[in-house]
Protein backbone atom coordinates (compact mmCIF):
# COMPACT_ATOMS: atom_id res chain seq x y z
CA UNK A 1 0.00 0.00 0.00
CA UNK A 2 1.76 3.54 -1.13
CA UNK A 3 2.41 5.94 1.70
CA UNK A 4 0.95 9.05 0.33
CA UNK A 5 3.27 12.20 0.72
CA UNK A 6 2.13 15.92 -0.12
CA UNK A 7 4.72 18.13 -0.43
CA UNK A 8 4.04 21.42 0.82
CA UNK A 9 4.95 25.09 1.70
CA UNK A 10 2.60 28.43 0.55
CA UNK A 11 5.66 30.34 -0.02
CA UNK A 12 6.72 29.64 -3.80
CA UNK A 13 10.72 29.73 -4.78
CA UNK A 14 11.33 27.03 -1.46
CA UNK A 15 12.28 24.23 -4.04
CA UNK A 16 9.21 22.72 -3.62
CA UNK A 17 9.37 20.86 -7.10
CA UNK A 18 12.42 20.42 -7.61
CA UNK A 19 12.52 18.30 -4.34
CA UNK A 20 9.01 16.67 -5.42
CA UNK A 21 10.76 15.97 -8.54
CA UNK A 22 14.39 14.54 -7.06
CA UNK A 23 12.95 13.06 -4.44
CA UNK A 24 10.25 10.97 -6.56
CA UNK A 25 13.20 9.74 -8.77
CA UNK A 26 16.00 8.92 -5.98
CA UNK A 27 13.29 6.91 -4.45
CA UNK A 28 12.69 5.32 -7.66
CA UNK A 29 16.65 4.46 -8.31
CA UNK A 30 16.32 3.24 -4.50
CA UNK A 31 14.13 0.59 -5.97
CA UNK A 32 10.38 1.47 -4.97
CA UNK A 33 7.69 1.96 -6.92
CA UNK A 34 6.59 6.03 -7.52
CA UNK A 35 3.85 7.75 -8.96
CA UNK A 36 4.25 11.66 -8.66
CA UNK A 37 0.87 14.15 -8.65
CA UNK A 38 2.05 17.25 -10.45
CA UNK A 39 -1.23 19.39 -8.34
CA UNK A 40 0.38 22.95 -9.07
CA UNK A 41 -1.64 24.63 -12.16
CA UNK A 42 2.14 26.05 -13.44
CA UNK A 43 3.02 22.22 -14.52
CA UNK A 44 6.68 22.61 -13.51
CA UNK A 45 6.82 19.34 -12.10
CA UNK A 46 5.49 18.11 -15.49
CA UNK A 47 7.67 19.58 -17.51
CA UNK A 48 10.93 18.81 -15.46
CA UNK A 49 10.39 15.24 -16.02
CA UNK A 50 10.12 15.86 -19.70
CA UNK A 51 6.12 15.70 -19.65
CA UNK A 52 5.69 18.40 -22.78
CA UNK A 53 2.05 20.08 -22.87
CA UNK A 54 0.97 18.63 -25.69
CA UNK A 55 1.79 15.56 -24.46
CA UNK A 56 0.13 15.54 -21.89
CA UNK A 57 -3.57 15.40 -22.66
CA UNK A 58 -5.75 14.19 -19.62
CA UNK A 59 -4.13 15.50 -16.85
CA UNK A 60 -5.37 15.52 -12.66
CA UNK A 61 -7.44 18.45 -14.01
CA UNK A 62 -10.00 15.98 -15.57
CA UNK A 63 -9.33 13.90 -12.63
CA UNK A 64 -10.38 16.31 -9.87
CA UNK A 65 -13.63 18.43 -12.33
CA UNK A 66 -14.48 15.85 -14.98
CA UNK A 67 -14.05 12.54 -12.58
CA UNK A 68 -11.74 10.50 -15.04
CA UNK A 69 -10.46 7.56 -13.77
CA UNK A 70 -6.65 8.62 -12.36
CA UNK A 71 -5.10 5.66 -14.27
CA UNK A 72 -6.49 7.18 -17.29
CA UNK A 73 -3.73 10.34 -16.70
CA UNK A 74 -0.97 8.24 -15.85
CA UNK A 75 2.47 8.85 -18.08
CA UNK A 76 5.41 7.18 -17.86
CA UNK A 77 8.69 9.02 -16.95
CA UNK A 78 12.58 8.37 -18.22
CA UNK A 79 13.17 6.97 -14.88
CA UNK A 80 12.36 3.55 -14.19
CA UNK A 81 9.54 3.06 -11.90
CA UNK A 82 8.84 6.74 -11.64
CA UNK A 83 4.80 7.47 -13.41
CA UNK A 84 3.39 11.03 -13.37
CA UNK A 85 0.09 12.24 -13.62
CA UNK A 86 0.58 16.02 -15.08
CA UNK A 87 -1.15 19.72 -14.61
CA UNK A 88 -2.66 21.61 -16.92
CA UNK A 89 -3.04 25.11 -16.91
CA UNK A 90 -6.71 24.82 -16.92
CA UNK A 91 -6.32 23.57 -13.06
CA UNK A 92 -5.65 26.91 -12.31
CA UNK A 93 -10.15 27.20 -12.36
CA UNK A 94 -10.18 23.65 -10.63
CA UNK A 95 -11.35 25.53 -7.16
CA UNK A 96 -14.02 27.63 -8.61
CA UNK A 97 -15.45 24.43 -10.90
CA UNK A 98 -15.68 22.60 -7.58
CA UNK A 99 -15.63 24.56 -4.66
CA UNK A 100 -19.77 23.84 -4.38
CA UNK A 101 -19.89 20.43 -5.04
CA UNK A 102 -20.28 17.83 -2.31
CA UNK A 103 -16.90 16.15 -1.29
CA UNK A 104 -14.72 18.64 -2.81
CA UNK A 105 -12.24 18.60 0.03
CA UNK A 106 -11.90 14.35 -0.97
CA UNK A 107 -11.52 14.19 -4.30
CA UNK A 108 -8.32 13.65 -4.99
CA UNK A 109 -8.32 10.97 -2.07
CA UNK A 110 -11.08 9.23 -3.71
CA UNK A 111 -9.21 9.16 -7.07
CA UNK A 112 -5.86 7.98 -5.74
CA UNK A 113 -7.19 4.79 -4.06
CA UNK A 114 -7.89 2.39 -6.47
CA UNK A 115 -4.31 3.01 -7.33
CA UNK A 116 -2.28 3.06 -4.07
CA UNK A 117 -1.25 -0.81 -4.19
CA UNK A 118 0.62 -0.40 -7.55
CA UNK A 119 2.86 1.83 -5.78
CA UNK A 120 5.43 2.02 -2.52
CA UNK A 121 5.23 6.03 -2.87
CA UNK A 122 3.22 8.78 -3.87
CA UNK A 123 4.38 12.13 -3.71
CA UNK A 124 1.68 15.19 -4.64
CA UNK A 125 3.26 18.52 -5.78
CA UNK A 126 1.40 21.11 -4.13
CA UNK A 127 1.00 24.73 -5.89
CA UNK A 128 2.06 27.81 -3.37
CA UNK A 129 -1.32 28.53 -2.23
CA UNK A 130 -3.57 27.11 1.01
CA UNK A 131 -6.17 26.55 -1.14
CA UNK A 132 -8.81 24.21 -1.96
CA UNK A 133 -6.13 22.38 -4.20
CA UNK A 134 -3.55 21.82 -1.62
CA UNK A 135 -6.18 20.78 1.00
CA UNK A 136 -7.18 17.95 -1.32
CA UNK A 137 -3.46 16.84 -0.91
CA UNK A 138 -3.67 17.09 2.41
CA UNK A 139 -6.60 14.72 2.64
CA UNK A 140 -5.28 12.09 0.77
CA UNK A 141 -2.16 12.15 2.00
CA UNK A 142 -0.61 9.97 5.24
CA UNK A 143 2.00 13.13 5.87
CA UNK A 144 2.88 16.55 5.05
CA UNK A 145 6.67 17.48 4.18
CA UNK A 146 7.57 20.66 4.06
CA UNK A 147 10.51 22.41 2.08
CA UNK A 148 12.08 25.24 4.05
CA UNK A 149 14.35 27.71 2.18
CA UNK A 150 17.62 28.49 4.26
CA UNK A 151 17.06 32.30 3.78
CA UNK A 152 15.89 35.43 6.02
CA UNK A 153 12.14 35.08 6.73
CA UNK A 154 12.35 31.05 6.11
CA UNK A 155 10.23 30.59 9.18
CA UNK A 156 7.19 33.23 8.12
CA UNK A 157 4.40 31.74 7.35
CA UNK A 158 5.40 28.25 8.59
CA UNK A 159 3.17 28.24 11.54
CA UNK A 160 0.38 29.39 9.30
CA UNK A 161 0.82 26.43 7.08
CA UNK A 162 1.01 24.04 10.03
CA UNK A 163 -1.79 25.30 11.25
CA UNK A 164 -3.58 24.38 7.86
CA UNK A 165 -1.57 21.05 8.27
CA UNK A 166 -3.67 20.97 11.88
CA UNK A 167 -7.44 21.94 10.43
CA UNK A 168 -6.75 18.83 7.59
CA UNK A 169 -5.97 16.24 10.55
CA UNK A 170 -9.16 17.55 12.92
CA UNK A 171 -11.92 17.98 10.08
CA UNK A 172 -10.98 15.73 6.97
CA UNK A 173 -7.87 13.57 7.76
CA UNK A 174 -7.17 12.50 11.22
CA UNK A 175 -4.41 10.28 10.49
CA UNK A 176 -2.48 13.29 8.59
CA UNK A 177 1.35 14.22 10.16
CA UNK A 178 3.95 15.95 9.23
CA UNK A 179 6.67 14.14 7.68
CA UNK A 180 9.27 16.36 8.11
CA UNK A 181 10.96 19.68 7.92
CA UNK A 182 13.95 19.70 5.23
CA UNK A 183 16.49 22.59 4.46
CA UNK A 184 16.81 23.86 0.97
CA UNK A 185 19.33 26.32 -0.67
CA UNK A 186 22.04 26.03 1.34
CA UNK A 187 25.18 28.12 0.95
CA UNK A 188 28.10 26.82 2.95
CA UNK A 189 30.03 30.16 1.87
CA UNK A 190 26.85 32.21 3.27
CA UNK A 191 26.98 32.75 7.04
CA UNK A 192 23.27 33.27 7.32
CA UNK A 193 22.38 29.88 5.89
CA UNK A 194 24.30 27.99 8.79
CA UNK A 195 22.29 30.54 11.49
CA UNK A 196 18.78 30.10 10.04
CA UNK A 197 19.81 26.25 9.57
CA UNK A 198 20.87 26.26 13.23
CA UNK A 199 17.42 28.79 13.83
CA UNK A 200 15.32 25.73 12.78
CA UNK A 201 16.49 23.25 14.33
CA UNK A 202 16.65 24.88 17.59
CA UNK A 203 12.62 25.59 16.93
CA UNK A 204 11.83 22.25 15.29
CA UNK A 205 14.26 19.73 16.56
CA UNK A 206 13.98 16.40 15.39
CA UNK A 207 11.12 17.21 13.06
CA UNK A 208 14.26 18.66 10.37
CA UNK A 209 16.02 16.34 8.21
CA UNK A 210 19.31 15.60 8.61
CA UNK A 211 19.70 15.95 4.96
CA UNK A 212 20.27 19.35 4.22
CA UNK A 213 20.42 19.69 -0.17
CA UNK A 214 22.62 22.71 -1.38
CA UNK A 215 22.05 25.52 -3.43
CA UNK A 216 24.18 23.83 -6.49
CA UNK A 217 24.09 25.05 -9.86
CA UNK A 218 22.96 21.28 -11.19
CA UNK A 219 20.11 21.24 -9.65
CA UNK A 220 18.79 24.58 -11.05
CA UNK A 221 19.80 23.23 -14.95
CA UNK A 222 18.38 19.54 -15.11
CA UNK A 223 14.66 20.85 -15.18
CA UNK A 224 15.42 22.51 -18.50
CA UNK A 225 16.68 18.80 -20.02
CA UNK A 226 13.63 17.61 -18.57
CA UNK A 227 15.65 15.26 -16.32
CA UNK A 228 15.59 14.86 -12.42
CA UNK A 229 19.37 16.24 -11.26
CA UNK A 230 20.54 12.39 -10.54
CA UNK A 231 20.10 11.51 -14.57
CA UNK A 232 21.57 14.99 -15.55
CA UNK A 233 24.49 14.79 -13.48
CA UNK A 234 24.81 11.62 -11.08
CA UNK A 235 28.26 13.04 -9.19
CA UNK A 236 27.10 16.45 -8.56
CA UNK A 237 26.75 17.15 -4.85
CA UNK A 238 22.94 18.01 -5.60
CA UNK A 239 22.40 14.20 -6.62
CA UNK A 240 24.13 13.24 -3.87
CA UNK A 241 21.96 15.13 -1.67
CA UNK A 242 18.54 14.31 -3.08
CA UNK A 243 19.94 10.55 -2.90
CA UNK A 244 20.56 11.08 0.35
CA UNK A 245 17.41 12.40 1.74
CA UNK A 246 15.65 9.60 -0.14
CA UNK A 247 18.14 7.39 2.25
CA UNK A 248 16.63 8.91 5.20
CA UNK A 249 13.11 9.29 4.30
CA UNK A 250 13.34 4.98 3.83
CA UNK A 251 15.49 4.74 7.46
CA UNK A 252 12.61 6.46 9.14
CA UNK A 253 9.69 4.71 7.55
CA UNK A 254 11.53 1.57 8.59
CA UNK A 255 12.17 2.21 11.99
CA UNK A 256 8.85 3.33 12.20
CA UNK A 257 7.61 0.09 10.75
CA UNK A 258 9.19 -2.41 12.85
Amino acid sequence: MARIIAIVNQKGGVGKTTTTINLAAALSLSGKRVLLLDMDPQGNASTGLAISRKLRGVSIYNVLVDGTELTEAVKETRVKNLHIVPSHIDLSAAELEIGDQGGRTTKLKAAIEPLRTRYDYILIDCPPALGLLTVNALAAANSALVPLQCEFYALEGLSQLLKTVEMAKSSINPGLVIEGVMLTMYDKRNRLSGQVAEDVRKHLGRAVFNTIIPRNVRIAEAPSFGQPVMMYDPDCVGSKAYMALAAELLSRHKRKAA
